[in-house]
């Protein structure tokens, strides 16, 4: 799924399950390695990190639906400028959120911590999660087109 505008790029991949075979374990199970590259003018850099459940990532496409449908709330920091995301998982690593709506589309929010976070951000200890994000601005139907293009990623990977 690739997340694009004229300024930043996010690209995110499902690329295998954390553990080969199936331990009987339904949570070890379903841990998803996903695959990141991303160019900002900061900078660019890719990682691959089991940073998502099965369920967790199927949640990354019926977000972005939601985001077109325009039934997504935009948000901004607290009162002492933390920005929390709209959806976030069990592993710190990956988060979304809505920066802003207009007619023309909008501007989602990709928030990349601790393993997935630039280079230039890790060994912070993990102080600022969630803090560092990427923005890119889209209209609706690259969003439903993104969506579409996780589901058929994540066709692949069944709960197991």
């Amino acid at each position: 799924m690739l997340l694009s505008d004229h300024a930043s790029s996010v690209e995110l991949c499902p690329l295998r399950y954390q553990f080969a075979t199936v331990r009987g374990d339904s949570y070890d199970d379903n841990w998803l390695v996903i695959g990141g590259k991303v160019t900002t003018s900061e900078g660019s850099w890719s990682f691959a990190d089991p940073s998502l459940l099965t369920h967790e990532a199927r949640q990354v496409s019926a977000w972005l639906r939601a985001v077109a449908a325009g039934t997504v709330a935009v948000t901004g920091p607290d009162a002492e400028g933390y920005l929390s995301p709209d959806t976030w998982f069990v592993e710190p690593v990956l988060a979304v959120s809505l920066a802003d709506r207009a007619d023309s589309g909008v501007v989602i929010r990709v928030h990349l911590s601790l393993e997935a976070a630039p280079p230039w951000q890790q060994g912070d200890g993990g102080a600022d999660i969630y803090q560092y994000f990427v923005e890119v601005r889209m209209d609706a139907a690259t969003l439903l087109d993104a969506a579409d293009q996780w589901d058929l990623a994540m066709d692949s990977f069944p709960a197991r």
